[in-house]
C-alpha cells in the first residue's frame, strides 16, 4: 500500500488508540472512585452496581467501544499482521495520561520497555508493504 493510501488508515488508527486510551483511563479513574466508596471491584451487588453507574465508567466503555468501530476501519483496509503491532502504541501512549491524570509513577524501566516497544513496531511494520 502507498504512502498517501495510508493516510486514511493511520487517521483511522489514531482516533482508535486515541479513544481507548481516555477510555481506560477514565475506567481507571472510575474505578478508582467506586473502590474509594464501597471497596475493590468484586462480583457484590452493591459494587457491581456503584461501578456500573458511575459516570466515568460508563464513558469509559463507550470511548473503548467507540475506538474498536475505528479499529473495525483499519482492519477492514489492511492485512491484520500489520496492523495489529500498531496497538503496541497504547502502550506508550497511556504512559503520558498515567503520569499526569493518575499521579502513577514512570520508571526508568517503563521508559526503557516504551521505547522497545516503539522499536518492534517499526521492525515489524517496516517494509512489511502491508503484502
Amino acid at each position: 500500500m502507498k504512502a498517501f493510501a495510508m493516510l486514511p488508515v493511520l487517521a483511522l488508527l489514531i482516533t482508535a488508540s486515541a479513544l481507548t486510551v481516555v477510555g481506560e483511563v477514565l475506567l481507571k479513574l472510575g474505578v478508582n472512585a467506586v473502590s474509594a466508596r464501597v471497596g475493590a471491584f468484586s462480583l457484590d451487588p452493591a459494587v457491581l452496581w456503584a461501578t456500573f453507574t458511575d459516570w466515568r465508567v460508563v464513558a469509559g466503555f463507550a470511548l473503548v467501544f467507540g475506538g474498536a468501530l475505528f479499529w473495525l476501519g483499519v482492519i477492514s483496509r489492511v492485512n491484520l499482521s500489520f496492523a495489529y503491532p500498531l496497538l503496541a502504541l497504547n502502550y506508550v501512549l497511556i504512559l503520558i495520561p498515567s503520569r499526569y491524570l493518575l499521579g502513577e509513577t514512570i520508571t526508568p524501566a517503563k521508559l526503557i520497555g516504551a521505547l522497545i516497544v516503539v522499536v518492534g513496531v517499526v521492525v515489524i511494520t517496516w517494509g512489511s508493504g502491508n503484502g
